[in-house]
């Protein structure tokens, strides 16, 4: 066995005896407590800092908080923060018209240049920035969101109050490092991965509702569901 998982096996033991917000030894004293190099240590706490065991506060560590999981399903960001207690919140980063883009007007069933709506919006998750959300919503549909609408609450709330039912949607998801923007926004580092989420969501006629771009972080959030044999 390596030495960093000896230092990886030692430091489960060690959070398993603390609790959210306890502080995390400095790299010096761990290097004296398992008789190895700080880089040894630095590299066993950065893994448990991208598995979002642990995470920076100040100038040292201590033991995070559980990830937030997210249901994959139909229901809002909103409904999914509140079912774990936490308390959801955004911060308005763009909310205007922009001209239809080829992929967006075939997504949105709009002719390419026509008018559609780009919400983006840092999620939070008790005051924590933990995701990075864009929505693209055709403009002659839903341009009344622009008088109605709060962008720091849910928008699939709003928009089911316009009489629109969200029937379907098809999702991908994969990891990829965000920009620099999306770090900055984020208070994170390009090197911390995110979970990329694609959506298109359809009413019950089948007609476009939104495309979403999201990035979510790796250490911060996880998502959910429910496998049934359809056999």
């Amino acid at each position: 066995m390596s030495k960093v998982h000896l230092v990886r096996n030692g430091l489960d033991e060690l959070l398993a005896g603390l609790t959210e917000g306890d502080p995390v030894p400095a790299e010096r004293d761990l290097a004296v407590r398992f008789g190895v190099a700080r880089d040894t240590v630095r590299q066993a706490l950065h893994e448990l800092l991208l598995e979002g065991r642990i995470q920076r506060r100040g100038r040292g560590t201590v033991v995070a908080k559980p990830k937030l999981t997210q249901p994959l399903s139909l229901r809002s960001y909103t409904e999914g923060a509140e079912r774990m207690g936490r308390k959801p919140g955004r911060i308005l980063v763009t909310w205007a018209d922009i001209e239809a883009t080829p992929d967006l007007s075939g997504g949105l069933d709009v002719q390419v240049g026509e008018p559609v709506m780009h919400l983006e919006r840092v999620l939070l998750a008790d005051n924590e920035r933990i995701g990075l959300e864009s929505t693209y919503l055709p403009t002659a549909r839903f341009g009344g969101l622009y008088d109605s609408f709060d962008p720091e609450t849910s928008l699939y709330a709003a928009i089911r109050t316009t009489g629109v039912h969200f029937a379907s949607a098809e999702e991908l998801i994969e990891t990829i490092l965000p920009t620099p923007r999306e770090a900055g926004l984020l208070l994170t580092t390009t090197a911390m991965p995110m979970l990329h989420l694609r959506r298109r969501s359809l009413d019950s006629r089948g007609r476009p509702i939104e495309m979403v771009r999201a990035l979510y972080r790796g250490d911060r959030v996880a998502f959910q569901t429910t496998l049934v044999d359809d056999a």
